[in-house]
């Protein structure tokens, strides 16, 4: 939009020659979203609370948390707009990377403004029933897997995935790829709103992890960097570091308003969107088995309520009187039940996210 349009006047007007950059881009659009974030966020909170969509917090949960009960929820409505305006103004808009991750973001951003607008104002205490949810997540599978196997450039590479550490390694997983993008996409949306239970934590690790993300979208949309790195080179995909970088500068703006004492939480509107973005970032990079690493701590706290559920149902079965593994899932919440300041487990947290991102990162050149 403003950038085709920019870009169409550097006959006439040559410094705006620059818009051609990604890296200028990129950055713009990471700064605009910090902007706008910081302009709407105010409001959006303050209308939160006008008309009372606050936080229902869990009986079984911390004691702690019970204070944090009508907390204004669904800011993410905050990180989608500070996302999805500067990749309406600075991406291209005809590349088909960039369409998939707006088809992304914004449908499973609606799937959860369902579910927050059913508990918060329609008081539905489970909000938006667990298998519609995942209905909606397959659907968004379904749409994705068409436009990869109707784009004709992509043949070649569909199905492929690189291989962390290996040299010259990748994975082709032929007809069952299809499945793996529903895998991904429904696991990682999942797992972001799983991680989102304490003032930070969510926010924090997805800016992490989007900053990879946008360095390796750059990357693989470099024929010199790919090649150097022996990574796969993929056409355009350049453009995905405008919409990683809007991320980053997004989820940095929230968390100015969601750290601890949080004014605002993301709510599923936010959480299942980025989770999705994440994800499908990672899908279009084929870089999915490296998102395992990336997003290590996203990944452990979805482990640790399949772990706690399966080894509850066991020890019934077998003991006939249920045990629980850890405390309470997700594990964030078993390290504050130990005695673990909130504030200590999200900051701790955070370091081995960033830990996992940077080693991540070095596995381009340990192949």
């Amino acid at each position: 939009m403003l950038y085709e349009f920019l870009y169409s006047l550097k006959e006439n007007f040559s410094p705006l020659n620059i818009f051609q950059y990604i890296t200028f881009r990129s950055a713009s659009a990471a700064i605009l979203a910090l902007i706008i974030s910081f302009f709407i966020g105010p409001a959006i909170i303050k209308m939160l609370r006008k008309y009372q969509i606050g936080e229902e917090i869990r009986d079984e949960g911390p004691e702690s948390h019970k204070a944090k009960k009508g907390t204004p929820t669904m800011g993410g409505i905050i990180i989608l707009m500070s996302i999805l305006i500067p990749t309406l103004l600075l991406g291209d808009l005809k590349n088909r990377f960039v369409q998939i991750l707006l088809i992304s973001t914004v449908w499973m951003g609606f799937i959860g403004f369902i579910d927050d607008y059913l508990k918060t104002i329609l008081k539905i205490k489970k909000g938006l029933v667990a298998k519609y949810k995942l209905m909606g997540q397959i659907i968004l599978g379904i749409i994705i897997i068409f436009i990869i196997y109707s784009t004709p450039e992509w043949e070649s590479i569909r199905s492929v995935t690189s291989i962390p550490f290996l040299k010259d390694s990748n994975l082709d997983f032929g007809i069952f790829y299809p499945l793996m993008i529903i895998l991904v996409i429904t696991g990682t949306s999942n797992a972001v709103n799983l991680t989102d239970g304490l003032d930070g934590l969510a926010a924090g690790l997805l800016a992490i992890s989007f900053s990879v993300f946008a360095a390796i979208a750059y990357i693989s949309g470099r024929v010199d960097f790919s090649d150097y790195l022996n990574i796969i080179y993929l056409p355009g995909a350049g453009e995905l570091t405008i919409f990683s970088a809007a991320c980053v500068g997004a989820c940095i703006g929230y968390l100015w308003y969601n750290a601890a004492p949080a004014e605002i939480f993301m709510g599923d509107v936010g959480s299942l969107s980025t989770g999705a973005a994440l994800g499908t970032l990672a899908l279009l990079l084929k870089k999915e088995l490296l998102l395992i690493i990336t997003g290590g701590v996203f990944v452990a706290e979805a482990l640790s309520v399949i772990l706690q559920v399966g080894y509850f149902k066991y020890t019934k079965k077998i003991n006939g009187e249920p045990k629980k593994l850890f405390k309470m899932a997700p594990i964030h919440h078993h390290f504050e039940l130990k005695g673990v300041p909130e504030s200590r487990v999200v900051i701790r947290f955070w370091i081995i996210g960033l830990l996992l991102a940077l080693f991540s990162l070095t596995t381009f050149k340990i192949r």
